[in-house]
């Protein structure tokens, strides 16, 4: 009898097959493959320049009263002219300055936030701390009572340098802290991709 004329020969290339082959070779994680290992971000507020201007304008006149003043004469008045003029421009200084620009950094460990461009004040909190993270559309100095390092009872505390977008982090102790950076969504993502689910809770609720 005949041999088939297809017997023995090489089977034709199977597309199920095949297709199983590069969806095994493709990446798997959805978004969690977009996060980056160390996330950066960042906010700032150039009106801060104009009040940090006030204050050293009221540091240069403590100073100039101290310099060219005539300390024969009024010595108590003086004296405190020039402490006040100068604790004010300190303190004005300080507090604008400091606010300035906010840095965020997330990584495997935890979230810090870096004020001012020396990094003063800063807070870290360990990503084991943390149960959650939201994105906020819209933080502004009213809600929060004004500018910088801001606290409230019933809303915890707050990094605030300008109105706009910021990320809630919740913690495990019932708190929460917010703070104002650009691309919000994006940090939100990075604390929610690196957090460890918790037990009969899914990870980043």
């Amino acid at each position: 009898m005949r041999d088939h004329p297809h017997e023995g020969a090489a089977a034709p290339e199977d597309p199920g097959t095949t297709d199983g082959a590069d969806s095994g070779a493709r990446p798997t994680g959805g978004s969690h493959a977009e996060i980056p290992e160390v996330w950066h971000g960042s906010a700032t507020n150039r009106i801060q320049w104009l009040l940090a201007a006030v204050g050293a304008g009221c540091l240069a006149l403590g100073i100039e009263l101290a310099v060219e003043s005539n300390w024969t004469a009024g010595l108590a008045p003086l004296v405190m002219s020039v402490v006040g003029c100068v604790a004010v421009g300190l303190l004005v200084l300080f507090g604008t300055l400091a606010y300035v620009h906010v840095a965020v950094r997330i990584d495997k460990d935890c979230l810090e936030v870096r004020c001012g461009h020396i990094g003063v004040p800063r807070r870290r909190i360990p990503l084991d701390t943390v149960v959650g993270a939201d994105f906020t559309p819209q933080v502004t100095p009213r809600h929060w009572g004004g500018w910088g390092y801001r606290w409230r009872p019933e809303q915890g505390t707050a990094v605030v340098v300008r109105r706009g977008e910021g990320v809630v982090v919740r913690l495990g102790d019932g708190r929460d802290f917010t703070v104002t950076v650009d691309d919000a969504e994006g940090a939100v993502r990075a604390i929610r991709g690196r957090l460890r689910p918790r037990k009969g809770t899914p990870a980043g609720a």
